[in-house]
C-alpha cells in the first residue's frame, strides 16, 4: 500500500500512479487529514485490504506534502553508515548511535524550494524514513517491523556551522531550518517491498551523484533502533525516525563541498520515488 498527502488530503496510490482520497471514498469512515491516519493505522489497514478502490485521479509531485506533516516526535540518527563515521572522523557507536531530534517547523513536501542560510555551510544527507504505525514503547527487535506504517524517503538538510559551533554541538537546531526536512513523494508499507530491509538510495547534486549505497549497511537495522529508541522513550503513532545517511555527504569530502544558490538536489530510494529541492540564496 501506498498513501499520500495530496495538497494537505490523505490519498491512496494505485499501482497506475493515480490518486485516490481516502475520506471520499472510505464515506467519511476515515478523514482527510494525512497525520490523523496513523491514529487508526490497523483499522486503516484493515479496510484498505477488503476494499474495491474508485478510479483514482493523475496528479503531479509538485502538489504532495509529507506523508507525516506534523508528527510529535522527529528522531534522527547519526553515524549509522560505517563509511559515513569514517568520514565524518568518528568510531562508528557499538550499542547505541547518537540520536537528536529535528523540529516540526523544518518539514516539507517532496518538491520544494529551501532558502540557504546566510553565510552557512548547507550539507546534504539521504535517508531512510521510518513512520511508526502503532505505539512502541520497550519493543523487542523481532516484533518492531509490527509497529511501522511504512518507509518513506527523506533529506537531513544540515548546515554545518551552526551544527558544530559553540561549546556543545547543535544538531537539532543545525538541522532544523525551514525546509530542512523534506519527506516523500508517498509512504510505503513493509509488506509492498520486495526487501524493506535492503533498498537502494543515494542523491544527485546538479546531477552529479554524491551519495549511494543500500539499507542492508545500516550498523543498526530500523527494527534494531526502534528496539533501541523504544527501550527509552515511547514512539508514538505519526512519529518519524530518519535512520542515517550513507557516505558522501559535503562535510567529509577534500576539499568539503556546500551547497549554492541555484543547486538542484535529488534524492532517491529505490521502491518509494524521489526529492527535488531547489536552492535559493
Amino acid at each position: 500500500m501506498r498513501t499520500a498527502n495530496l495538497a494537505g488530503r490523505l490519498v491512496l496510490v494505485t499501482d497506475d500512479g493515480l490518486a485516490v482520497d481516502v475520506e471520499e471514498a472510505s464515506n467519511g469512515r476515515f478523514g482527510s487529514d494525512p497525520q490523523e491516519i496513523y491514529q487508526q493505522w490497523r483499522a486503516f489497514r484493515t479496510w484498505q485490504a477488503d476494499t474495491v478502490l474508485p478510479p483514482g485521479r493523475p496528479f503531479v509531485s509538485a502538489d504532495l506534502g509529507s506523508p507525516t506533516p506534523r508528527p510529535r516526535q522527529v528522531l534522527a540518527v547519526g553515524l549509522n553508515y560505517r563509511a559515513h563515521a569514517d568520514e565524518s572522523g568518528f568510531a562508528a557507536p557499538d550499542t547505541l548511535p547518537p540520536v537528536f531530534p529535528k523540529y516540526v517547523s523544518s518539514i516539507t513536501g517532496p518538491v520544494s524550494e529551501v532558502r540557504l542560510p546566510a553565510g552557512g555551510h548547507t550539507d546534504w544527507e539521504v535517508e531512510l524514513v521510518a513512520v511508526i504505525g502503532e505505539e512502541a514503547y520497550q519493543v523487542d527487535e523481532e516484533a518492531a517491523w509490527l509497529h511501522i506504517a511504512g518507509l518513506t524517503a527523506g533529506q537531513d538538510l544540515s548546515e554545518r556551522i551552526t551544527q558544530l559551533s559553540g561549546p556543545a554541538p547543535q544538531f537539532g537546531l543545525g538541522k532544523s531550518y525551514p525546509g530542512f526536512t523534506p519527506m516523500g513523494p508517498c509512504l510505503v508499507t513493509p509488506d509492498a517491498l520486495a526487501d524493506p530491509d535492503d533498498l537502494e538510495l543515494g542523491c544527485t547534486l546538479n546531477g552529479e551523484e554524491v551519495q549511494k549505497a543500500r539499507t542492508r549497511d545500516l550498523l543498526f537495522s530500523i527494527p534494531a533502533l526502534i528496539a533501541r529508541l523504544s527501550a527509552i522513550l515511547p514512539l508514538l503513532p505519526g512519529d518519524v525516525v530518519f535512520t542515517g545517511t550513507p557516505a558522501g555527504v559535503g562535510l567529509g569530502r577534500t576539499p568539503q563541498r556546500w551547497i549554492a544558490a541555484g543547486d538542484v538536489l535529488v534524492s532517491r530510494i529505490k521502491g518509494i520515488g524521489e526529492l527535488r529541492q531547489t536552492f535559493r540564496a
